[in-house]
């Protein structure tokens, strides 16, 4: 058996930035093993994987999505990548896809030279500092939010770019994974942020959709505005532009295509 794989940097305009994601598109669902096993093979913190739906010329198809280690309800970055390779290289002709996935419906839209992801908000609830937070990533912050994922409020850019996790006492944490977050303190951008996620095999991801269901509606409400510019902050770096829509957000971003290939199985 042979199938397309495509590995698709996501969140960015330009090759080698934002976060990379493999595409692998089906025509029928694989054993649950051989995608995990897929994925760790890829060694990328995230492969998706998509079958068409009965009705995918209309624009359905169900996606799942697997890092090294573990399937994850949602992705933001290879979601992005998997629309590029629709439109850029499996010539779908609409301008939507709708998605069934284990988060509910979703839909991808072109926005002139952009993709927009519809997603559901998830705006988790504060919580009290835990001390042990501040010990496993190197400064404490000053504000939390609990949803699957842990969500530290840093004062600026700068402690959020200094910050050191110790990747084993994360792994104990309750949550999936950490952002951390603070103001951009850069004109035209609205807030920055990291993720890291040792749980299920990703140690720091360099562009994160997901985590933006959680950061959009915490910086809206801060801010006073509902769109918003963010960048990831991770060594590759991205950028989002971002619209607080109540119950769901819309995240935009770019995709550039890296390589084009077969797996044999």
């Amino acid at each position: 058996m042979q199938l397309k794989l495509f590995q698709v940097d996501a969140f960015t305009s330009e090759l080698f930035g934002g976060n990379p994601a493999a595409v692998v598109p089906l025509t029928q669902w694989l054993p649950d093993e051989l995608m995990v096993r897929i994925a760790m093979e890829n060694n990328l913190s995230e492969t998706v994987f998509f079958v068409p739906e009965a009705h995918a010329s209309a624009g359905d198809f169900r996606f799942r999505w697997f890092t090294p280690s573990a399937e994850v309800d949602l992705c933001g970055h290879a979601s992005l990548a998997a629309a590029h390779v629709l439109w850029r290289h499996l010539d779908f002709p609409g301008q939507e896809i709708r998605i069934q996935s284990m988060s509910g419906p979703l839909s991808v839209t072109r926005e002139g030279d952009g993709i927009s992801l519809d997603f559901p908000a998830r705006p988790g609830e504060p919580v009290a500092l835990d001390p042990r937070w501040g010990a496993a990533m190197g400064a404490m912050p000053v504000a939390a939010i609990s949803d699957r994922k842990l969500m530290l409020v840093y004062e600026s850019r700068e402690q959020v770019a200094a910050l050191t996790p110790d990747m084993a006492a994360l792994s104990e944490f309750d949550h999936l994974g950490v952002i951390a977050t603070a103001p951009a303190e850069e004109a035209g951008f609205d807030f920055v942020s990291r993720f890291f996620a040792p749980k299920i095999g990703i140690p720091e991801d360099p562009a994160t959709g997901a985590a933006h269901c959680t950061l959009i509606p915490y910086w809206a409400e801060r801010l006073g505005t509902q769109t918003l510019a963010a960048r990831q902050i991770s060594p590759r770096g991205a950028v989002l532009r971002c619209v607080n829509r109540g119950d769901r957000v819309t995240i935009t971003g770019q995709a550039v295509t890296y390589l084009e290939g077969k797996i044999y199985l």
